[in-house]
């Protein structure tokens, strides 16, 4: 049996989920949770084989969680199941070690066939966006300027974003510059609408 833990912050798509996977034979869904800083603690307590997770979740987005996810329990695989096909935000789930990422809209026995392959140890990536992603550039922003554009475009203002992450504003004003000199973006909303577009935050 497949132990599966679904992170779903609309609830009437996360019950559609339940009842389809409960359907599917090899399939138990042990654990649910509406958020993103909620999927390690639970993941931890219930031990599933298979997390499918959502990026767009509140709390920390499904990327990041799965990447913590990834340290804290290595054994569990991980399945992306998105509305975001775009070739930047496939690139960053590859980069958090994900083993799959299915688009919503994909037929919906392909995500258990997904998740059965994902259990198994092989990788599952929807065919339309591996090619997109083959085609599309990587992001010219560090890992440092990306994590300070991405806390900014949550509402963050420097001084906190500085807090969080024992940097001075100054470093972090800095950071900011250079996301937006890199996107050739007028200013920081500027650099955080390009970096979305393209999937990198």
């Amino acid at each position: 049996m497949i132990r599966v833990m679904l992170a779903e912050d609309m609830h009437m798509v996360r019950g559609a989920l339940v009842a389809l996977l409960e359907g599917e034979p090899g399939l138990s869904v042990v654990a649910e949770v509406d958020r993103g800083d909620a999927i390690v603690s639970t993941a931890l307590e219930s031990r599933p084989d298979v997390a499918v997770i959502d990026i767009d979740l509140p709390g920390i987005d499904g990327i990041s969680a799965a990447a913590a996810l990834h340290q804290r329990l290595p054994e569990c695989r991980t399945l992306v199941l998105t509305a975001l096909g775009r070739p930047g935000t496939l690139q960053r789930a590859l980069a958090a070690r994900v083993s799959g990422f299915l688009l919503k809209d994909a037929p919906p026995h392909e995500l258990a066939e997904a998740i059965r392959k994902v259990a198994q140890g092989g990788r599952v990536i929807a065919p339309e966006l591996a090619l997109a992603s083959w085609e599309s550039d990587v992001s010219p922003l560090t890992v440092r300027e990306t994590d300070v554009l991405r806390q900014t475009a949550s509402g963050a203002e420097p001084a906190e974003i500085a807090h969080r992450m024992n940097l001075s504003v100054g470093t972090v004003r800095n950071y900011l510059t250079a996301a937006v000199a890199k996107l050739h973006a007028r200013n920081r909303l500027d650099a955080i609408r390009i970096a979305e577009r393209a999937g990198w935050l």
